[in-house]
């Protein structure tokens, strides 16, 4: 039985592109879910993350960064975020430590203003910039909207994100738990698996391919476990993990960039992914990772849902 000032609530975080959300949010619950990159749209679909203490239960949502939409994933994402400006309790508007505010920022700005929603200003990054040079960042920023609170935060090294959890909780209504203590995400482990292949790809690839990729998971069973080819519970210590996995790409040139000479890229992004699912299933993992070529495919309504994003959400 909870206490009556028990507080529960939902928060998300918005801002440009590469601001810092998912590292934020990472930061916040301690542990990764999101993925983060230095490419802008990294962050694909909104994810759910789930914070618990003894004051109560926020439950962050990490949505895609507000932009000017190019193809039906960018409306897509672009629709996401804005969505969920008016379902949560509180918003966490991230921005750079910058006195310049651009057209991105004044986008945000302007959809902000449009909801009653408390809205905390986060400067991210203050781990970048000097100490004393943070006020004209403040100050730069104070008049373009009428701000709940405003905290410079360093998301890569947690610097004063204690005091943003501190503040979130204050503006949070009393409200029952809506997930186990022990409850991270709601996010599918075959999800965070898929998303965890395709950060690795991000940061090895050239800058031009990232936007046009996309990872699926065809198969995903415990070895020697003949019941189902889907698998959700954690695995015993000592088990062995079969995924199959493909990165689509939109160019038959990509392809061959991404598999790399005699296989070397394909094989660098798979080390690097199985380290990181094995850490997150707690077993031993055999990855298999092949490329296809699905021209065209963030504009095609079927290959974005069987991507897993949601053609009504558009």
């Amino acid at each position: 039985m909870k206490e009556n000032n028990y507080k529960s609530g939902f928060v998300t975080l918005i801002g440009r592109p590469n601001v810092g959300k998912s590292t934020l949010m990472n930061r916040l619950i301690g542990q990764k879910i999101a993925i983060t990159s230095d490419k802008p749209q990294t962050t694909r679909n909104k994810i759910q993350t789930v914070y618990t203490d003894n004051r109560g239960q926020i439950i962050f949502l990490d949505t895609p960064g507000i932009h000017k939409a190019r193809n039906k994933l960018g409306e897509y994402m672009v629709s996401v975020a804005q969505r969920t400006l008016s379902e949560v309790d509180v918003v966490l508007w991230l921005v750079e430590p910058t006195t310049f505010i651009g057209a991105g920022e004044k986008l945000i700005a302007e959809q902000l203003g449009k909801v009653r929603t408390p809205v905390i200003l986060v400067i991210n990054k203050i781990d970048t910039v000097k100490k004393e040079e943070i006020l004209t960042f403040i100050a730069a920023y104070k008049d373009i909207l009428n701000f709940a609170e405003i905290i410079p935060v360093s998301a890569l090294k947690g610097e004063n994100t204690q005091d943003l959890l501190d503040t979130v909780f204050r503006y949070l209504p009393k409200g029952p738990q809506y997930y186990d203590e022990d409850t991270i995400t709601d996010q599918p482990e075959r999800q965070i698996v898929a998303e965890l292949i395709r950060e690795k790809a991000l940061r090895l690839l050239e800058d031009e391919i990232p936007h046009g990729i996309a990872v699926s998971i065809d198969r995903m069973k415990e070895r020697n476990n003949n019941s189902d080819d889907s698998w959700e519970e954690t695995p015993e210590s000592g088990a062995l993990i079969d995924i199959h996995a493909t990165i689509v790409c939109e160019r038959d040139s990509h392809k061959g960039i991404i598999i790399g000479k005699g296989g070397s890229k394909l094989k660098q992004i798979g080390t690097l992914s199985r380290r990181e699912i094995e850490n997150l299933l707690d077993c031993k993992v055999n990855l298999q990772l092949w490329v296809k070529v699905k021209k065209d495919w963030r504009d095609s309504d079927f290959l974005l849902k069987n991507y897993g994003y949601n053609r009504n959400e558009i």
